[in-house]
């Protein structure tokens, strides 16, 4: 049975700011990850690719065209090109001029105020190299305290293992169509072997929790849930996590648990 938690020096549940305060901010920007600060949010998730020459780029989306303007795929674009890209405006002018950060940039601005989810965004089964990187960045920055590393590919999460075991690693997992249909309950654990389940919130039910918590002993986090009411709800089923876009309104739920 797997019951080892992350982050032993946090109080529980974790909370984690999606992409940033991605609600108030443009996310996956240093805009977005200051408000982690600012509001003393504990943790943060962020995503990260590998772009043309070699950088972990903080980006969500495999094309770059939603936050930024320019159609093209973030594995084909250099960072020379991605650097100079708005990755604010269209959140609004106020934010004009926001940049698309590496994932260094975000660890030299948050440092060890925060725990951190780092998504990789990798849908190969082969040619791990950002799962090297981020190992080694993790490494080099001192955070294999501080990070838990997921992604929605198992064959991922196995290449992190394999690389060093000691870091946590969390399988994602919702129902969707372009999955293939034994991964949407979260079978990719028998390849991967995780620390930790996040499944999305819409996989939740009381059974669940007590059948993967419980009898399997994994930790869970859900996403992304911004109803208080909701929130409320799933903390109520014992998850040990909740990734949300607004956890500056959240803290003060959580809060209250910590002070239990």
């Amino acid at each position: 049975m797997n019951t080892r938690l992350p982050f032993a020096f946090a109080d529980y549940p974790l909370l984690f700011g999606h992409r940033g305060c991605s609600k108030i901010a443009p996310e996956n920007t240093l805009a977005a990850f200051q408000k982690i600060l600012d509001h003393g949010v504990p943790g943060v998730e962020l995503d990260v690719q590998l772009c043309k020459s070699g950088e972990l780029v903080v980006m969500h989306d495999a094309n770059l065209k939603r936050t930024t303007g320019l159609d093209a795929l973030v594995a084909e674009t250099d960072y020379a090109t991605i650097s100079g890209l708005d990755a604010g405006s269209w959140k609004g002018e106020e934010h004009a001029g926001e940049r698309v950060p590496l994932l260094d940039d975000v660890i030299d601005l948050l440092g060890d105020c925060v725990y951190y989810d780092v998504e990789i965004k990798h849908r190969n089964r082969k040619s791990f190299e950002i799962e090297r990187k981020v190992v080694e960045v993790i490494h080099r920055r001192e955070l294999k305290d501080r990070c838990l590393v997921s992604s929605f590919n198992p064959y991922s999460l196995r290449a992190i293992r394999r690389t060093d075991p000691e870091i946590q690693t969390a399988l994602i997992y919702t129902k969707h169509p372009k999955f293939p249909t034994w991964l949407n309950r979260g079978a990719g654990r028998f390849i991967c072997r995780p620390h930790m389940l996040k499944p999305n919130r819409h996989r939740l039910n009381t059974w669940l929790v007590f059948w993967k918590h419980n009898l399997l002993g994994y930790p869970l986090i859900t996403w992304t849930e911004d109803d208080p009411e909701m929130f409320q709800r799933y903390l109520g089923m014992g998850l040990q996590g909740i990734i949300t876009n607004v956890p500056e309104k959240m803290l003060p739920i959580v809060s209250e648990m910590w002070d239990d």
